[in-house]
């Protein structure tokens, strides 16, 4: 199992906070101030500290790092393809590997060689993927997705297509490829000033260890700020509930504990009041008795209240509402059978009425003293009318239909109805709704409680109102307003009369010592819980802060470093070998960093593995001033290389510019060791240097390893297009000439087309080019490639094909001659006319019929010198 897949493992067993740390320092090289941040809220939340923010957060996963591949699985990397959304490269681009040996892809900055780089960084799970992809820039809003690619790849030599799309996991088939940047292994100055060296993957340990102590520092410092004055509240301890809260707030006091005794009912609060000015009264018991008269005298005034209103409450009017609606309803029958008593005959208006039956009911009364020996309506035709006095005659009949109207059922009802309500009526009207509330009274009442006193002033009145109301609805049948509920003051004045006689008893039991001492205590825990409600806020405040410095602590417990530590060493046994000093020494010696030598030392502290390499300096110097940039890259290089020789398996591997910051010596050192390194694994090289691409083909073809040079340029289409060829400069002169014809086909069609500026800035061009040609055309083919610009020595060897005539002179001197007239700014000025198309394929044709000839004469030359050597002739001494 790789470092990474352990460190996989031990982070499932972390607090989230804390792998989330592990992915940050595996993703970027340094955490950034808000990562911190982001940490320390992660690690808050943990220990049930919110975030306002609502930060979440995000544990290492297997998709984060590279997936286990077995050393016995061989995956070959054959291409890049369809590139989507990258930058502004162009897409449907393929760029080919070489399944074997090397491949190195040449790129000017700005080329898009960046692009891909990238991709394959995530697509591989490489260690540094901080450089962020982003879509195409130059499409509209809405059409860039995500960065997509597909590589085509063999597994043991089967062939399939593997998809990346950024923000899913990568195919795992690609993580058999290591890319190196430079944090696959790094140089640092320790505290110690040690030059040491951590192996890939551990130093996550240190980073993690360097983030807890940053953490504990945050730490240190909120709880500092945070700190809870408990000062203010030292005047409420004591023997009261509220005092023993104070002397014993903590962290585990909850905020319902103090709402609790903090939150008085009004009955407490006046009762806190009453005992305050009873425990202040010089003579109690007297003021006790005045009290008590009071409050009788307010208790009067509340039962009269309650009376009262009795009398004219909304049972009352119901009541009197059904008598008089009973009343009208038996009247309205009553007088429909009067009117159907008139149509028999012609009586006088008004028959039948009201005035008639009380006229007719005071005949009959009459007739009992008038006519006592008989029975009224019976009175006989010959007796007198009791009214009239006259003879009854006729009118004897009338006076017994007259009674059987009387004695008719409806007007019976309604004769008992209309009596009923009188019956009510009478009593109701003579009611006297006074409160007898006197001034006195109302003056104690308006002292205690104005409003209370100004509600029972104003009761009396609406009594009066709300009769006269009934009254006038009974005769008038309107009700409306009679069902309105009046503000009776009776309850208020009872709670008045009953709040004084509390009084009076707290006063007499104040008068007693006995009884006093216990009001004194009650009087204590009501103040003091008083009190607290006075400082309510701050009280809880203090307990959160109580609670959130509580919570910090708990966080302190979470940064110490002892299990970091453990496993940093645990791992560093596993991984710390002989193997490895052997292959780190090697490694060095072959970059040219020899002189540091590997020291297995290994030490643990707060979470960092150390392997040291010494320096045999004196001790005040210090290696910072000692180790320049390109050799600290060189010991990235080589601890890369040592870590992937000793992983055990043959994946291939991807370089990203190798060589910045190195010399000509230690980039030539590099060239060699990328170049024996091809012939035991595919190896690909990304680089912008025009001279390390010469030195890794040489290097390769000394070493016997096939080599693929390829470049990626910028077109119209976009940037990253991969191209087979190389640029102008890192061609041979046969191609650089392949080159020179194509582009005078261009030329003579601008020339053609009447483009007279382009045509002349492209001709000039063209003899720029043409002298580079005669140039590299001097050292491949005349000097046989003896030396070379970008080689570091000289093949004496090649000697043999050599031969310079005077003519070989005096073509190059002319050809260099004529290009050095229109390879100067002063043509495109306009000083110096250029030369027509047919002019210039001439001149390019001289140099390639030059090129034939002198290559076929040097491999005639060398021939002829092999099969018949020429020795050399001894020196002559000068004559003296």
């Amino acid at each position: 199992m790789s470092i990474l897949q352990e460190i996989l493992g031990w982070t499932q067993g972390l607090p989230a906070w804390q792998s989330d740390a592990v992915a940050r320092l595996l993703a970027k090289q340094a955490l950034t101030p808000d990562d911190l941040d982001d940490l320390f809220a992660l690690l808050k939340v943990a220990h049930g500290i919110p975030d306002s923010k609502n930060r979440k957060p995000t544990p290492l996963t297997a998709d984060q790092i590279p997936a286990p591949v077995k050393v016995a699985t061989h995956v070959e990397l054959r291409a890049m393809k369809n590139m989507r959304h990258v930058n502004a490269i162009a897409e449907n681009q393929h760029l080919p590997f070489s399944a074997t040996g090397m491949t190195v892809i040449y790129g000017d900055n700005g080329s898009g060689k960046s692009g891909y780089s990238r991709v394959l960084k995530r697509a591989c799970r490489a260690r540094d993927q901080m450089e962020a992809i982003h879509p195409n820039a130059n499409l509209p809003m809405g059409q860039a997705g995500a960065p997509e690619a597909a590589f085509e790849i063999a597994v043991d030599n089967v062939a399939k297509d593997v998809h990346w799309t950024q923000g899913k996991a990568a195919p795992p088939e690609l993580s058999s490829f290591a890319i190196f940047d430079s944090r696959c292994a790094r140089a640092y100055l320790d505290s110690e000033d040690d030059f040491s060296y951590v192996p890939y993957g551990l130093d996550v340990f240190e980073g993690l260890a360097r983030v807890c102590k940053q953490l504990k520092a945050s730490i240190d410092a909120e709880h500092a700020q945070s700190a809870a004055d408990l000062t203010a509240f030292v005047p409420l301890q004591g023997e009261t509930p509220v005092g023993k809260l104070i002397a014993t707030l903590s962290a585990k006091t909850t905020k319902a504990q103090i709402d609790v005794l903090a939150t008085l009912t009004p009955e407490e609060l006046a009762q806190h009041a009453t005992l305050n000015n009873s425990l202040k009264e010089n003579n109690p018991k007297e003021k006790a008795n005045q009290l008590r008269l009071r409050a009788r005298r307010v208790a009067a005034i509340a039962t009269n209240a309650t009376n009262k209103a009795t009398l004219v409450d909304q049972a009352v009017v119901a009541r009197f509402r059904a008598l008089a609606d009973s009343y009208r309803t038996a009247q309205a029958a009553a007088a429909l059978a009067a009117k159907q008593f008139k149509e028999g005959e012609n009586l006088l208006p008004g028959t039948g009425g009201e005035a008639w039956r009380e006229l007719f009911d005071a005949a009959r009364k009459f007739a009992v003293e008038s006519h006592p020996d008989r029975e009224f309506p019976e009175l006989g035709a010959d007796a007198p009318c009791p009214l009239c006095q006259q003879p009854l005659a006729e009118g004897a009949p009338r006076l017994l239909r007259f009674e059987a109207f009387i004695q008719q059922e409806a007007e019976k009802t309604s004769q008992a109805r209309r009596a009923g309500l009188y019956a009510e009526y009478k009593p109701f009207i003579a009611n006297v709704l006074t409160l007898n509330l006197d001034e006195v009274t109302h003056s104690e009442i308006d002292l205690l409680d104005p409003q209370l006193a100004a509600d029972t002033k104003a009761f009396e009145p609406a009594l009066t109102a709300r009769q006269e109301a009934i009254k006038a609805a009974v005769i008038s049948h309107q009700w409306d307003g009679t069902d309105q509920a009046l503000l009776n003051p009776a309850g208020r004045l009872q709670a008045l009369a009953d709040k004084l006689n509390t009084e009076a008893e707290t006063l007499e039991k104040a008068s007693d010592e006995k009884a006093r001492a216990a009001l004194q205590k009650q009087f204590g825990e009501l103040d003091a819980r008083v009190r607290l409600s006075q400082v309510k806020d701050a009280v809880v405040t203090a307990v959160t802060r109580l609670s959130h410095q509580a919570k910090l602590t708990q966080c302190l417990s979470a940064v110490k470093t002892n299990a970091i530590s453990l496993k940093a060493a645990e791992l560093a046994e596993k991984v710390v070998s002989k193997e490895l000093a052997e292959a780190l020494n090697r490694e060095f010696k072959a970059l040219g960093v020899g002189t540091l030598r590997v020291s297995l030392q290994s030490r643990s502290d707060k979470g960092k593995a150390l392997h040291k390499l010494k320096l045999e300096l004196p001790q005040s110097r210090s290696p910072g001033d000692i180790l320049s940039e390109g050799e600290q890259r060189a010991v990235a290089i080589g601890s890369f290389l040592a870590e992937v020789g000793l992983s055990g398996g043959k994946g291939g591997i991807v370089f990203d510019d190798p060589v910045s910051s190195l010399d000509h010596r230690r980039r030539e050192r590099v060239a060699k060791r990328l170049a024996v390194e091809a012939a035991q694994r595919q190896v690909i090289v990304f680089t912008h240097d025009i001279y390390f691409l010469c030195l890794l083909a040489e290097e390769a073809k000394l070493t016997g390893v096939a080599i693929v040079t390829q470049s990626l340029t910028r077109r119209a289409e976009g940037f990253g297009v991969a191209d087979p060829e190389l640029p102008f400069e890192g061609k041979s002169a046969g191609k650089r000439i392949g080159a020179l014809k194509a582009q005078h086909q261009s030329i003579a069609k601008l020339h053609k087309d009447g483009e007279e500026q382009e045509h002349r800035k492209q001709t000039v061009d063209a003899y720029f080019r043409l002298r580079m040609t005669w140039e590299r055309a001097v050292e491949e083919v005349l000097l046989r490639e003896v030396i070379l610009r970008f080689r570091k020595g000289v093949e004496t060897q090649r000697l043999a094909g050599v031969m310079v005539e005077d003519d070989d002179y005096a073509q190059v001197n002319a050809g260099m001659t004529k290009c050095s007239n229109y390879a100067h700014d002063k043509a495109l000025l306009g000083g110096v006319a250029v030369p027509d198309p047919d002019e210039l394929l001439a001149d390019i044709m001289a140099l390639e019929t030059w090129r034939t000839k002198i290559d076929k004469r040097s491999g005639e030359t060398a021939k002829k010198r092999k099969e018949a050597p020429i020795h050399a002739t001894p020196a002559v001494a000068p004559a003296p």
